[in-house]
């Protein structure tokens, strides 16, 4: 149990600063454990290695960055720690099967096919009916 709230902790503190250089050792540095026990520790809780639990934080923060925004792909990839557009399109292609671009492109497409929600209220239209079915309106004599 106290393994589940250390990684918990520790992962909280990693999606928090996601935007910054995150190596294994800083990590490690930041739990107070070693960083070959980390990770042990870390894979036995999540079922997944550090590193690759930070690329696939930032790949999920850079496929929403794509989504809700128009920034160049060059700089969504250099915000989330990747030296070059180039390896950041290999590993998102790898992780998403496509490239950033092609995936920002089925995503807007995606939206605006979506059916549009209005926001009704019905509350009004629920009082009334309920007035006229039940004769709270019009007390019967």
């Amino acid at each position: 149990m106290i393994q589940e709230e250390i990684i918990h902790s520790l992962t909280h503190w990693i999606d928090e600063n996601l935007d910054k250089s995150l190596s294994i050792d800083e990590v490690a540095a930041k739990s107070g454990y070693s960083k070959w026990h980390l990770q042990r520790m870390f894979r036995s809780v999540t079922k997944q290695t550090l590193g690759g639990y930070i690329r696939e934080r930032r790949l999920t923060l850079a496929a929403e960055a794509l989504r809700q925004t128009q920034r160049p792909v060059f700089d969504i990839a250099m915000q989330y720690g990747y030296d070059s557009q180039q390896t950041f399109s290999r590993v998102f292609r790898r992780q998403f099967s496509q490239t950033p671009t092609a995936y920002r492109h089925t995503m807007r497409r995606q939206a605006i096919q979506r059916p549009r929600l209005f926001n009704f209220d019905c509350s009004e239209s629920m009082a009334s009916f309920t007035q006229r079915t039940t004769g709270e309106c019009c007390p019967v004599r």
